[in-house]
């Protein structure tokens, strides 16, 4: 996550995606830990030197000694912020889960509520309603994981950490900025454990720089049960950063047979029509529109799906530049407005298995009385308890990992 350039979003894996740890339709969601202080006299030796520093910066006295009244050094936070797994799910994984049934089903649902809302901001920003609402459904399952900790203990106990001090005190001044302004109070302003707070995970500085007040009350209430002004804080985010309305973020297409995949990747930039010269072609086999220059997406390889990505695209990767978390922003988007799965096939995963494999061995390990909460061909933390309660059964050794070998003997 490129926090420190983007400034936005340090919570998707730990409350939009991570949240969801394999299982039913993709996502089995994890009850929010209710995270405490505890004494720290290292912590309270910081935090008297960093009072004079937050004054030096603007910060009033009252606004501080307010905000730090029942902060406290948490750490649970150190103990995640050392502790972060670094999980890369394939591309076919990853949209399993960000476009699952159960997410675009609840994005529609959720559009249909804050319809009134997003064609206004649609109208005054010019993204549209479907883009802002995948961003809102990866990043806090549409407001259900805004997260519970205290803004200010998490930022206080990282920069006291020290891992990335300057970093997080840069975030914690921020945030006594955003109190000082009178947006939210100090029990109010929750978030992850890493600082993102709201609807959309918007980090302190970012808040500053992008959050507006749609609904005119006089506070720029990313926190509020209502979404509005974190969905319009989000759109004038892609709206400053250069967003097209009406240009896709990209379409799926097909290669031609023998397609030189040297000319893919990002920045590799050709016209539409250059690339139909080449004999790529959508997904009907047809020649894509003209929406500006457009460069080819493989994320799962020459085998895998591909996808001619516009500049939309560079838009999304501003506010998180993971090219998964793009993907998945855009093709849930899509599905929002009623769009297809993706068409193209993915190749086998590392063990040989493609998805049908590992949907049809979540079933027969469900039908065996070994739960997987769900079919979805992600092999998630109750697919793999699954899997070794099976193993176990059965005398073999238990590793938990799904395998075709495992399929026939289910079979």
């Amino acid at each position: 996550m490129r926090a420190a350039r983007r400034g936005v979003v340090l919570g998707l894996l730990a409350m939009g995606l991570s949240a969801c740890v394999g299982g039913s339709r993709g996502a089995v969601r994890v009850p929010e830990t209710v995270m405490r202080p505890v004494p720290n006299a290292g912590y309270d030796t910081w935090v008297a030197g960093f009072r004079g520093r937050a004054l030096g910066k603007g910060i009033s006295a009252g606004t501080f000694d307010a905000a730090f009244r029942s902060a406290g050094f948490l750490p649970d936070v150190i103990e995640k912020d050392r502790n972060q797994t670094e999980f890369t799910r394939s591309i076919e994984d990853y949209l399993a889960i960000a476009a699952s049934e159960e997410r675009v089903s609840k994005g529609r649902a959720a559009m249909a509520r804050e319809a009134n809302s997003l064609a206004q901001i649609e109208k005054r920003y010019g993204v549209e309603g479907n883009v802002v609402a995948a961003v809102w459904g990866l990043e806090s399952f549409y407001g259900e994981r805004r997260g519970n900790v205290p803004v200010i203990s998490a930022l206080s106990t990282l920069a006291y950490e020290g891992r990335r001090g300057a970093f997080f005190e840069q975030q914690l001044v921020a945030a006594l900025k955003i109190l000082q302004n009178g947006d939210t109070t100090p029990q109010n302003m929750t978030g992850s454990w890493a600082g993102a707070m709201g609807h959309t995970q918007f980090i302190p500085t970012s808040y500053l720089a992008y959050a507006v007040d749609f609904t005119g009350d006089g506070r720029r209430d990313i926190w509020s049960d209502d979404p509005t002004d974190a969905l319009a804080s989000t759109a004038a985010y892609l709206a400053k950063s250069g967003w097209t309305k009406g240009q896709p973020w990209g379409v799926e297409v097909r290669l031609p047979a023998g397609f030189d995949t040297s000319l893919a990747g990002r920045g590799k930039g050709r016209s539409p029509a250059d690339w139909a010269a080449l004999g790529v072609t959508d997904m009907d086999g047809r020649a894509v529109p003209n929406h500006g220059g457009a460069s080819i997406l493989l994320p799962a390889g020459a085998r895998g799906p591909a996808f001619m990505i516009f500049n939309n695209f560079n838009v999304i990767a501003r506010y998180n530049n993971a090219e998964s978390y793009v993907i998945g922003v855009g093709h849930l988007s899509d599905r929002l407005r009623g769009g297809p799965a993706v068409r193209g096939a993915f190749p086998p995963d590392a063990t040989g298995m493609t998805i049908a494999d590992r949907q049809e061995l979540q079933r027969r390990l469900t039908a065996a009385g070994f739960d997987t909460g769900g079919s979805d061909g992600v092999i998630g933390a109750k697919s793999r308890a699954a899997i070794s309660a099976f193993q176990a059964r059965r005398g073999l050794t238990v590793t938990g990992e799904p395998s075709l070998e495992l399929l026939a003997l289910l079979r």
